[in-house]
């Protein structure tokens, strides 16, 4: 499996950055892309990266926010062919939402009504290719991360904290165990993981690849949650986006060599 980032904050070797996510990915012959970050700008850098995403098999929308989903047309305009994969919880209804304050911050309007016949919604733990899952998650209560960090969905009753019922994790099943991506990880990193164990409970857990939204955390909280990746077993992290500098550097501290920062252009293989 091989895996090149496409979109992150940090930018490399003249190739921009942006706040958002992609990601590139190949395994078992097939070509995956994750995410379509804030803009277009995926597009540009994957000429640039040598990917061309009218090979595309699969893409994934890891949740219905702006910063992973906004490139949405311009994948379906230059990729006539490719299923979009999101969860059957994605809607038009994420917002910040602080005091009288009300921010949208989700997919482009209109984007699933105007390419429904691209867009499949899937559940619970779903196969989309050999060795390549889609895992929704199970933990309950997610909803009260969504107060903390006051992310909310709009519904027909009014305002409901975010219990991110429209994240998802993508995993893959490599030479070197399972592979996690969750390019917020806003159920909870941990709980991320343990849904993946208790998914393929006889299967060893190699990495987790993504942004961990502890950009606004405090430092105490940033390394008990070290202490508690290291205690699911994991073998590696690598972060980025959402973590953003001081939050990685937290995590190396902690987990030294464990963990791994990436940027655009970076190439993983397991």
């Amino acid at each position: 499996m091989k895996v090149t980032i496409v979109v992150d904050n940090i930018e490399h070797a003249g190739i921009p950055g942006e706040w958002g996510f992609c990601a590139y990915i190949e395994q078992n012959g097939k070509k995956l892309l994750l995410d379509t970050g804030a803009s277009n700008l995926f597009a540009d850098n994957a000429e640039k990266l040598n990917i061309d995403l009218k090979d595309v098999d699969f893409a994934v929308l890891s949740h219905a926010h702006y910063d992973h989903a906004n490139g949405m047309g311009k994948f379906f305009e230059i990729n006539e062919k490719a299923p979009f994969y999101l969860q059957e919880g994605c809607g038009e209804n994420c917002y910040f939402k602080k005091g009288f304050v009300r921010k949208y911050i989700g997919i482009p309007k209109g984007i699933t009504k105007r390419y429904q016949d691209r867009i499949k919604y899937v559940s619970g733990i779903c196969p989309i290719a050999e060795g390549i899952y889609l895992v929704s998650h199970s933990t309950p209560h997610l909803e009260q991360i969504g107060k903390k960090e006051m992310m909310y969905q709009k519904t027909k009753l009014g305002w409901k904290p975010d219990n991110f019922c429209h994240e998802q994790s993508l995993v893959l099943d490599t030479d070197s165990g399972l592979v996690i991506f969750n390019s917020c990880s806003h159920g909870g990193v941990v709980n991320i993981i343990n849904e993946v164990k208790a998914a393929f409970p006889e299967q060893k857990i190699t990495a987790l690849i993504g942004g961990f939204h502890i950009f606004r955390h405090p430092e105490a909280a940033i390394r008990e949650l070290a202490k508690l990746i290291k205690e699911t077993g994991i073998q590696r992290i690598y972060t980025g986006h959402c973590s953003k500098e001081r939050g990685y550097r937290i995590l190396r501290e902690e987990l030294g060599d464990m963990a791994g920062q990436f940027y655009v252009g970076m190439e993983l293989e397991f």
